[in-house]
C-alpha cells in the first residue's frame, strides 16, 4: 500500500548554461512506486481515447489522537481538510501513470477526487473509457 505524496515545486539544478529540473526525491520515489505497482497490474496497452479517472487517496490518521478522533475519521465523520492539497496529490499521482494507463494525462477529460482518512494508506484508482459520439 503506497501512502499519497503530493506534487511539490520542481527543484533545479545548473549545468553550464542551462538549468535542469528536477522532481524532489520523495516525489520521485513515490512516482516510481506507482508506476511499478502499476506494471504489475496493468497487462495492457496504454488508453488513447477520452477517459474518465476516479481517484480516493486515503492519508494515514495520526497517532497522537484519542482512539474516538481516530475513530471519527476512519468513519469519515471527520474529513482532512489540511495540507496536502488534494490537487497536489492527484498531480504525482497522474503523472506517475502516464504511458503505462495512458498515452498522455492529456486524455483525462473527467475527474472526480477525494482525500480521506483510512486505517491504511492507499490510493484507489477507477479509470473508463468515454464512448464519444
Amino acid at each position: 500500500m503506497l501512502t499519497p505524496v503530493q506534487q511539490q515545486r520542481p527543484r533545479a539544478t545548473r549545468y553550464g548554461r542551462s538549468i535542469r529540473l528536477y522532481d524532489p526525491k520523495a516525489v520521485k520515489q513515490f512516482k516510481q512506486a506507482v508506476a511499478e505497482e502499476a506494471m504489475l497490474t496493468y497487462r495492457h496497452q496504454p488508453l488513447s481515447g477520452s477517459l474518465a479517472v476516479t481517484l480516493v487517496f486515503y492519508r494515514p490518521v495520526q497517532q497522537s489522537l484519542s482512539k474516538v478522533e481516530k475513530q471519527r475519521r476512519i468513519d469519515g465523520r471527520h474529513l482532512p481538510v489540511v495540507k496536502p492539497d488534494l490537487d497536489n496529490y492527484i498531480k504525482s499521482f497522474l503523472d506517475a501513470l502516464h504511458g503505462i494507463y495512458w498515452q498522455d494525462d492529456a486524455l483525462i477529460t473527467d475527474i472526480v477526487a477525494s482525500k480521506r482518512y483510512g486505517r491504511q494508506p492507499r490510493i484507489e484508482i477507477e479509470v473508463k473509457e468515454i464512448e464519444q459520439g
